[in-house]
């Protein structure tokens, strides 16, 4: 099988032609019909979140929406803070007005200021705030977004990934979309001729609305077996966020026996991990004016997967990718994910990106493989404009499992909280001194010595890279530099010159630093004035300069309104 790789780091700068094109994509809404006020109510099902919002006595409210949807927030917007403008009456006042005085009251209440409706209602008028655009991706709550306006809850708006939100409250509208149900029928009873088949219905977010009719129908038609799953917020659960048959609970092989149907295009992430859990997926599209049920085959894409975290079995060097700051449990995932890799005697750097693109990633060549942190479903990122593999928590525990012991089965889980309860289990690749706080002490992490140093890597199992067949010769750095410190600690200290050892990596405070070792040996650019250098270093040769830098000197402070320039204190 043969995967994709480039050779180099791909270009990051924008060519002259394209220098004055917004590079931001646009989105086509011309196609998209326009709700009435009436749908507007309906879809975005405004009386039950005015109902929500009153009965958690929540005063700001975030509004989350997706890119396709935020045409339609102006008009939510506003029929949200009608509607609870409606609810918020004077009911201290109503006790006591006549019903003939009332239209009257309530037009001069719609007078008054706020700090006035604040005295006659008693209670502080809800605010409500549009989130324009998502840190992360649109299938998760954006926490971080809500709290920028000190939110104190987030109405989530679309299809969710479901995940467990860490500090906000959440109220979720999936904006149900309609289905033509004859049609559904129809299709369905041509999939599956025999009525006495286990089938379990799954569907999308936004048509789950439609399970339930769906199995009415078919009990009618004669179907025995069919089990309509209902949503439930756990996407550890064997049907990510969806109910499993009663029998299946006490048994989960029993899953296997089952055939799934499922309305409307699943995420990847869900078709991946279904794979191995039940008997066959078949998908209903519900974007075509004939639909067919077509049967989902995901071999190639577990090959891809098993070949990508298989060509990262000897990287040395890898990269965590923090791609989410809301879900539940993100931080203990981390800490298992860095005790994973320095066990592993490898090294890893942490970064907290958004939404990730290949030219963030690529901005850090030394890194061999990226592991994303995020929901069941955006962790899963397929991408040829990679410079870099990018795999999962699951998939780094196969990625760093030795040749021998390493099984593909063909098992695959994109939610992190499966690795967590598994991760008892699993035992480290070496010895560490593991803290109370989950981070593993790279300076404790020894290997027992039979000899020197020198004898033992050469004593060490040669590793080769499966793809290439080329030999590697330092594929876990934090291993060699552990070992070698240990030993040199015992050593009494010496002004005398010593020999560095093979594969010696650069210190900062102690510590090795493949990526400070990348930096001084291969890359090009190392900050701001290393441009230059080279010339200078050239003058200082020739005898035309000292090769110094010039001075650093204070330069313009201020705000873009009025800057502020040297001692004088000129304003411009």
């Amino acid at each position: 099988m043969s995967v994709r790789t480039l050779q180099t780091a791909p270009v990051l700068s924008t060519p002259d032609t394209h220098i004055f094109e917004d590079p931001t994509p646009t989105l086509d809404t011309s196609n998209t019909p326009r709700l009435s006020d009436e749908q507007i109510t309906i879809t975005y099902e405004i009386e039950r979140t005015v109902k929500e919002i009153k009965e958690g006595r929540w005063k700001r409210i975030a509004l989350q929406f997706p890119d396709q949807m935020l045409v339609d927030s102006p008009r939510v917007f506003d029929q949200l803070s009608r509607g609870l403008k409606d609810v918020r009456k004077p009911r201290k006042m109503a006790e006591k007005t006549q019903e003939s005085d009332m239209e009257e009251s309530i037009r001069q209440l719609d007078k008054t200021t706020l700090s006035e409706n604040k005295e006659i209602f008693g209670e502080e008028e809800e605010r409500l705030f549009i989130l324009a655009d998502t840190s992360y991706g649109a299938c998760c709550v954006d926490e971080v977004a809500a709290e920028h306006v000190d939110a104190d809850v987030v109405v989530h708006y679309g299809r969710s990934c479901l995940s467990p939100p860490s500090r906000l409250p959440v109220v979720y509208v999936f904006t149900e979309r309609t289905l033509d149900m004859e049609s559904l029928v129809s299709v369905f009873k041509k999939t599956y001729p025999s009525k006495e088949q286990k089938i379990v219905l799954v569907a999308d977010i936004p048509y789950a609305h439609y399970v339930p009719k769906l199995d009415e129908h078919l009990r009618e038609c004669g179907y025995t077996n069919i089990y309509p799953t209902s949503i439930v917020h756990n996407p550890s659960s064997l049907l990510p966020n969806r109910t499993v048959p009663p029998e299946v609970e006490n048994s989960k092989e029993l899953l296997q026996e089952y055939h799934l149907f499922h309305i409307s295009d699943p995420p990847p992430s869900l078709l991946l991990t279904l794979s191995s859990r039940v008997a066959s997926t078949y998908i209903y599209p519900t974007d075509t004016v004939s639909p067919v049920a077509t049967l989902a085959s995901t071999t190639l894409a577990l090959r891809r997967r098993y070949a990508l975290l298989t060509s990262l079995s000897t990287t040395s060097v890898y990269g965590i990718l923090i791609n989410t700051l809301s879900v539940k449990n993100y931080m203990h995932i981390l800490s298992h994910v860095q005790r994973q890799i320095s066990a592993a005697g490898k090294k890893h750097y942490t970064f907290v990106v958004g939404k990730v693109n290949a030219a963030k990633v690529a901005n850090f060549s030394e890194v061999g493989g990226w592991v994303v942190i995020g929901c069941w479903e955006s962790s899963l990122i397929e991408s040829k404009e990679f410079w870099r593999p990018i795999i999962t928590p699951f998939e780094l525990g196969i990625a760093l499992q030795g040749d021998e012991e390493r099984v593909w089965t063909g098992e695959w889980t994109g939610d992190f909280q499966t690795v967590l309860e598994e991760k008892k289990t699993a035992e480290p690749a070496v010895g560490g001194a593991i803290r109370d706080d989950g981070e593993v002490n790279e300076s404790d992490i020894s290997i027992e010595e039979t000899g020197d140093y020198d004898s033992e890597e050469e004593s060490a199992p040669p590793e080769f890279d499966l793809r290439t067949g080329r030999y590697v010769s330092h594929s876990r750095p934090m291993r060699s530099s552990a070992n070698l410190g240990s030993k040199q600690a015992n050593q009494t200290s010496s002004t005398a010159l010593t020999k560095r050892a093979n594969g010696d990596l650069a210190h900062i405070g102690g510590v090795a630093s493949p990526g400070a070792e990348f930096l001084r040996e291969k890359r090009t650019w190392q900050g701001l004035g290393s441009d230059f250098r080279d010339e200078q270093d050239a003058d200082a040769d020739a005898g035309r300069g000292n090769g110094e830098a010039a001075r650093m000197e204070e330069g313009r402070t201020g705000i873009a309104r009025g800057y502020t320039v040297g001692e004088e204190g000129n304003t411009h």
